[in-house]
């Protein structure tokens, strides 16, 4: 008895400003759009198209946080949880094909050059630019404990990294009416998508494949489970991560029969949770508690 497990997300805590940053994303993305097709900026049109791409992964994570949320049913044991990982994957897809779509247009802009407004591009590059930095400051906190935040939180750096370039650019046409200026930030802008969406597709596959949690070294867990007196050995050790922020670990710990008999199975459960909630970012540990010999009872059963 007293024995509880709180099933919670990073997300979730963060779903209000994760909105915010929503609206800032889709004005941004209408005033890029306007100005690129008004200046035949490309490179306005490739951050326009970023931002629609970013809009559409902040509503996805809004969406999984609202799933997830979702109590935990006799079908969906741990819930929903894993719908913020799903969306993140889905993130990465979308980044990497909009990545992709952008770096065409560039290299084709450079066999067809198009003249730019640099004036107009110059200020709605401004104004995106500030935006984006608005959202950043709104997702900073968030991205250190939520992959799906993350997610959001990269998209809008790659923005803000976008708007910069397309200021850049602008400035060059103005000034010098460069025509490859604009075509060049184009491509910075499908290029900088690439490497961290590629991190955050691996953080989210290790997920998926039910990998150790960062920070969790199973040798170093199996160290402290066998330090605690009474324990002889421990067997079926695993480790892995349902969604950002909920780490879980079960094993199956041999304990001698006469500290068992005396100690108890609750205090030897609370001595064991306490000891990897104390020296491990593991919460949620489920632990079978065996005397000597059952081991082989399990193998000998199981064939």
């Amino acid at each position: 008895m007293g024995h509880d497990h709180a099933h919670g997300t990073a997300t979730h805590a963060h779903r209000g400003r994760l909105r915010l940053a929503l609206v800032l994303t889709l004005a941004v993305m209408v005033v890029e759009i306007a100005g690129g097709l008004l200046s035949h900026s490309l490179a306005l049109i490739a951050d326009a198209a970023h931002m629609a791409t970013d809009a559409l992964g902040l509503g996805m994570a809004l969406l999984a946080v609202h799933v997830a949320a979702r109590p935990p049913s006799d079908t969906a044991t741990f819930g929903y949880a894993r719908a913020e990982i799903l969306a993140a994957l889905a993130n990465c897809l979308l980044l990497l094909g909009v990545g992709g779509y952008v770096v065409y247009e560039a290299v084709r802009r450079f066999m067809d050059p198009a003249q730019t407004d640099g004036s107009l591009a110059l200020v709605v590059g401004v104004v995106g630019l500030v935006a984006n930095c608005v959202s950043l400051g709104l997702l900073l906190r968030g991205q250190e404990e939520s992959l799906n935040v993350r997610g959001a939180f990269l998209e809008v750096m790659a923005d803000a990294l976008g708007s910069l370039a397309v200021i850049v650019s602008a400035l060059l046409v103005w000034l010098t009416g460069w025509p490859y200026a604009d075509t060049i930030a184009s491509l910075l802008i499908g290029l900088m998508i690439v490497p961290r969406t590629w991190r955050l597709l691996r953080d989210t596959l290790n997920v998926l494949l039910e990998a150790a949690p960062r920070g969790v070294d199973l040798a170093e867990v199996r160290a402290h489970i066998l330090g605690t007196p009474g324990v002889r050995a421990v067997h079926d050790l695993h480790a892995w991560t349902i969604t950002s922020g909920m780490p879980v670990l079960s094993a199956h710990v041999v304990v001698d029969s006469a500290v068992l008999d005396s100690v108890g199975h609750e205090k030897m459960l609370h001595e064991l949770q306490g000891c990897l909630g104390h020296h491990f970012d593991v919460e949620h540990c489920t632990f079978q508690l065996e005397p000597g010999g059952h081991a082989e009872h399990e193998a000998g059963s199981c064939l």
